[in-house]
């Protein structure tokens, strides 16, 4: 009877070969968690320093102390009340929205033709893409300025680097090809068989199953425009009325340059959009930047 009631406790105790596996999964959890939270403070540290001290007073600010004593909320709406600073929003805006608009519609049946066309000099077209990808734009700055500026009057204004989104960009070009190439020529043939026109084609086969892509270059583009600082101090720094959020948020904290809880609280309102954007798309980001190295 004793042998009997000692068999389950024998067959239940854990051999030590288990026990030393799921020693070794724990251990590998920890430093791969470890690693990934270690990593990700990294990153984010800066952030919550930024935005901890956009709402400290005057007399806190870039102290010893972390978290500010009182919440000074009020930091932002001095921010907004500066003059001018919404007049920024909405220059970044214009430049950003209608910039990235033109960016997509201008470089998708460039994208389409070099992916699924067969026509000589394929080829040499794509090397004339990918070599302006590898041309500084500060090379071309004084042409390009002399022509916006002297010939067409537009200096002063963000026409100069609106405008020039219409003709396509070679980065987005040569990502929306790479991400093409990984349709199947079948749905293609396939529409052309049913009587659809090469528009067609694109517009009703191509672009539903390209979305990924797409997204992916309307948020590069998006994020470029917003951040940058070179084009505007080139053609808009002299009119103040044309200044974006990147250029303006320099003259900013030339203004506030012993108000650092206010520089902080206006750099926290120039990130947040694109931490927004990036945070409610990043699944079609990541998909559409996957892809485009699948094959092509």
């Amino acid at each position: 009877m004793t042998q009997l009631l000692d068999t389950p406790a024998r067959t239940l105790t854990p051999a030590p070969e288990a026990t030393a596996a799921r020693r070794r999964d724990a251990l590998h959890w920890i430093a791969v968690h470890s690693l990934g939270v270690a990593a990700a403070l990294f990153f984010t540290l800066p952030f919550v320093f930024v935005f901890l001290t956009s709402l400290m007073s005057d007399s806190q600010a870039l102290s010893r102390d972390l978290i500010p004593h009182t919440w000074e909320w009020d930091n932002y709406r001095k921010v907004f009340d500066t003059p001018g600073f919404l007049t920024w929003w909405r220059n970044t805006l214009l430049y950003a929205g209608l910039g990235t608009i033109l960016t997509v519609v201008s470089s998708v049946p460039v994208a389409y033709a070099l992916a699924k066309f067969r026509f000589r000099g394929r080829n040499l077209a794509l090397m004339l893409v990918i070599s302006m990808m590898m041309l500084p734009p500060q090379v071309v700055v004084i042409p390009m300025y002399l022509f916006w500026a002297k010939q067409l009057d537009l200096s002063g204004t963000l026409w100069p680097l609106i405008v020039p989104m219409a003709l396509g960009d070679a980065f987005s070009i040569f990502l929306l090809r790479q991400f093409l190439t990984t349709i199947p020529d079948e749905y293609v043939d396939a529409a052309k068989v049913d009587g659809c026109g090469d528009v067609r084609t694109l517009l009703k086969v191509v672009l539903p199953m390209a979305k990924p892509g797409i997204a992916a270059v309307a948020l590069f583009q998006f994020f470029y425009a917003w951040n940058d600082y070179f084009g505007p101090q080139i053609y808009a720094s002299e009119n103040p009325g044309a200044w974006t959020l990147s250029y303006g948020l320099e003259s900013f904290k030339g203004a506030h340059h012993t108000d650092w809880n206010l520089t902080m609280a206006a750099t926290v309102l120039v990130m947040a959009p694109v931490i927004l954007v990036f945070f409610f798309a990043q699944k079609a980001f990541v998909e559409g930047v996957t892809l485009t190295g699948v094959k092509g």
